[in-house]
Parts: C-alpha cells; sequence; structure tokens
C-alpha cells in the first residue's frame, strides 16, 4: 500500500524502528468483528446458538473476531439485532466507558450507531441515552441500528453540541465523543480517507475537536466521566487535545483504563507541556493489535453541586379505539403519561427530558406505531423492542426454517394456525416483525426498509 509522503514521514517520527512493522501490516487482510447484544442475549447463550467460528476481542467482554466470508449480516439474527458488525478496535470507546444502568448517556458524535448501541444496551432499558450527530444524512443509519437493538430508553438528536447547552448543562453522567478526525486508522479501506488526509491534513480537526470538548465538558455533570477517542494516529488530535483539556479544566482529572496486550500508553512527549498524566491514555496500533488502530482517553470530573432542570412537559395522549384494542394484547409495561404523540405517531420515553430549543429531535422514544383511520399500525422497531412474552399471538419460524428468511424478504406466506390479527413474527424466541393473519394466509408486515436483500 502507498501511503501519502507527508504522512509517511510523520509516521516515522512518531514510530521509529516500528515503523517497518507498521508498513508491513498495511499489506495484511483487515479484522472484522461482530458484538453480542447483551440487551437481547447473554454472551454465553448466544455461543450456544452462534452460527460462525469466533474467537475472543481480548479488550471487550462480548466481542468476537469473526471471518467475513461468514456474511454475518446475511443472518436472522442479525435482523433480530443479536449482535453488531464492528470493526473491532472500535469496540474500545464504548466499552471502556463505566456506563450503569440509570445513568444518563450523551453519544456526542453518534452515528452510525457502533457506539451508541453498545451503550444503550449496558444502560438495560434503565436511564436515558442521547444519540446525537451532526449530519442529518448519517442519522438515519443511527436510527436503525438503534431500532433494530431494540433500545427503548433513546433520544436521538441532529445537532451541534453548543445548542445543547443552555437548557442541558451537568445533566449527563456519562459522555462518548468518538471524534471526527483525521482518519489515518482508516486508510486502508480506500483512497478516499488517503485522499480527505492530503487535503485537509490534522489541523482543521483538531480545531474541530477543541470545540467539541469544550461544549461537552459543560454538558458533564460533577462526578461524571467522558471518554473521549479518534481512530486516527496525529498527536495533535489526541494526546494534544487531551492536554488542552486538562489545562483549562482544573476540575478535570484522567482516570486509569485496564491495559490489553499490545496496547500502548499515551505518549507525554508528544504534548506541547510534558504531562505525565497523559500516559493514562490509551493507544492501540494496528502493527501491535489485531484491529485498525485507536486512541482512548478517559476523564473525570470533580464532584460538586448537581443542577436542576426544566423537564419537559408531556401532553396526555388521546387513543383511538383501535390503539386501545391492539395495546390489550402488549405485556410490555407502559407509563402512558410517558408516550408522546405527534402526527398520529405515538413514541415512548419513560425518562423525563429537559425543555430543549433550537435543537433539532428525530426521535423521543421508541416508535411506538401510528393510529390510522381505523386501525392501528405497530412499528418495526417496536416488534424488535420486545421480548417473545411481551405479545400475543406470538408466530415464531425456526432458524432453519425457509419462511424465516422467506418473511424477512417481504414475502406473503401460508401459516398454519388458526389464530388471526395482528400477529408478532420472530425466528424461536427473537422477535423481527409483525404480520396480520387471515385464514392460514400471512400478509407481511416487516418493514420494506429493513428488507433481506
Amino acid at each position: 500500500m502507498k501511503l501519502p509522503e507527508l504522512f509517511e514521514e510523520k509516521m516515522r517520527r512518531l514510530l521509529g524502528e516500528d515503523f517497518s512493522e507498521y508498513e508491513k501490516h498495511l499489506d495484511d487482510p483487515a479484522y472484522y468483528g461482530i458484538r453480542v447484544n447483551t440487551l437481547k442475549i447473554s454472551v454465553e447463550d448466544f455461543l450456544k446458538i452462534c452460527p460462525f467460528h469466533v474467537t475472543k476481542v481480548p479488550w471487550t467482554d462480548n466481542g468476537f473476531y469473526v471471518d467475513r466470508e461468514e456474511k454475518p449480516s446475511k443472518h436472522p439474527y442479525y435482523h433480530a439485532g443479536l449482535y453488531y458488525i464492528q470493526e473491532p478496535s472500535a469496540m474500545t470507546p464504548a466499552s471502556y466507558l463505566p456506563v450503569e444502568p440509570g445513568d444518563r448517556v450523551l453519544d456526542l458524535c453518534g452515528a452510525p450507531g457502533g457506539k451508541s448501541t453498545e451503550l444503550g444496551a449496558k444502560l438495560m432499558g434503565e436511564g436515558l441515552l442521547v444519540s446525537n450527530d451532526v449530519s442529518i444524512s448519517r442519522t438515519k443509519a443511527l436510527i436503525r441500528n438503534i431500532e433494530m437493538f431494540g433500545i427503548r430508553n433513546d433520544m436521538i438528536l441532529c445537532t451541534e453540541a453548543k445548542y445543547l447547552v443552555p437548557s442541558m448543562t451537568g445533566f449527563f453522567n456519562k459522555i462518548l465523543i468518538d471524534a471526527p478526525c483525521s482518519g489515518e486508522g482508516m486508510f486502508r479501506k480506500g483512497n478516499n480517507e488517503i485522499k480527505n488526509w492530503q487535503q485537509k491534513g490534522s489541523e482543521p480537526y483538531a480545531k474541530l475537536q477543541r470545540e467539541i470538548v469544550d461544549d461537552a465538558i459543560k454538558l458533564l455533570a460533577p462526578g461524571g466521566m467522558l471518554l473521549y477517542s479518534t481512530c486516527t494516529f496525529s498527536p495533535e488530535e489526541n494526546e494534544q487535545v487531551i492536554e488542552y483539556l486538562l489545562e483549562k479544566n482544573e476540575d478535570l482529572s484522567l482516570v486509569p483504563m485496564k491495559m490489553c496486550e499490545g496496547f500502548d500508553n499515551g505518549h507525554p512527549e508528544w504534548t506541547l507541556t510534558g504531562r505525565e498524566d497523559i500516559k493514562q491514555c490509551i493507544r492501540l496500533w494496528p502493527h501491535k493489535i489485531k484491529g485498525e488502530g485507536h486512541f482512548l482517553a478517559l476523564l473525570k470530573k470533580a464532584d460538586g453541586e448537581q443542577p436542576t432542570f426544566k423537564y419537559e412537559k408531556i401532553k396526555k395522549v388521546k387513543l383511538t379505539p383501535e390503539t386501545e384494542e391492539f395495546f390489550k394484547n402488549c405485556k410490555m409495561d407502559i407509563d402512558w403519561s410517558h408516550v408522546r404523540e405527534h402526527q398520529g405517531k405515538l413514541f415512548y420515553l419513560k425518562e423525563d427530558i429537559p425543555e430543549m430549543k433550537k435543537v433539532r429531535v428525530l426521535r423521543k422514544g421508541l416508535y411506538l406505531g401510528e393510529m390510522k383511520k381505523g386501525r392501528f399500525e405497530p412499528s418495526q422497531s417496536f416488534a424488535v423492542a420486545l421480548a417473545a412474552n411481551e405479545y400475543e399471538p406470538y408466530l415464531s419460524f425456526d432458524i432453519n426454517d425457509e419462511n424465516t428468511v422467506k418473511y424477512l424478504k417481504c414475502e406473503t406466506l401460508d401459516v398454519d394456525t388458526n389464530t388471526e390479527g395482528i400477529h408478532l413474527v420472530g425466528t424461536n424466541e427473537f422477535p423481527l416483525g409483525w404480520a396480520k393473519i387471515k385464514k392460514g394466509r400471512l400478509k407481511n408486515k416487516y418493514s420494506s426498509s429493513w428488507r433481506w436483500l
């Protein structure tokens, strides 16, 4: 692989004798991974049914290497949200942010959703996850991945961090910033990444990263923790950003993180002041680990007085008779005082949220479905957020039944059941979507945008 001349010079300076090892690695095959959705299944139970040959990723409890040729995106378990396909070193940021059920968590640069889905799984349905991205086009993938994972307590935004500050200063216990960067760890993906680096370099990203972290620190609650990460090697975007934060904010300190074989510490000699505590950052070099590389820093804000907030008031929803009839079959515990209605569409978020202005909100909680004339149309996201025992009737196809894939291809099916009406459909105990059955004929309600291709 031919590296840009300026980049090669820089990497030779950073790596010294290790550069030749790094250069050789660039021609090796890339690593491919899956991360188990522990919101739906334990790692132990997943391994009992896993259809692929997998080996453990050492820095996560639920990450595994898998051969790309096994095509994990072409399996019903993927459509059921049992795992996320993710580059192994990219699993580190969400894994190293110590999220607990009940936390208020912000994923500030969330698309396409790899980190958000893991943070949401860690919350186990308790607390709040706010997933944000400034790009409206990128939020499409973010929404789909959040929905496929069955996360019920997520709010999805499309805004700049500065617009959250007026209403959410000190609101979040945990914040993850997988910052936009020059992407030096992504060069093996193709020429676009290299061209972008040649056109922009590190400087504009370093400036943007400082702006992002300045606002993020304001959003972090006293005693809260922030994890900063990038997929680039540039000290200007890594150690020097953390140095900038620590020099500017006396109430911030670095938190030591677990080291794994092949991990490197942060480098004080690459900062402007030579701060020794920068060693508590972590670098993942692609020639030292089985992954593309990453940088991580975990920071903690000092304890202090917790702020108060003006919370949004929710207008009581008037349900149609058809909607009330549908939810008689639903066993999910729903607090209807926290269900919002927008143009007939119902969204459920049991956590209170502050009033926000000048913020583009794409989702406030789990999209339940839409009240239409004479019927209620349950959503695809609601189906995969349910457990098999949370709705009756439930129609299950075996994982090896050809009808499982036919259903995911949105085909109409003949089924052996005397029960008619709306059914939750799944494979074994994992829901996939909805169907309407009449006289043994299944009218497929699986979302066409999620269709198996």
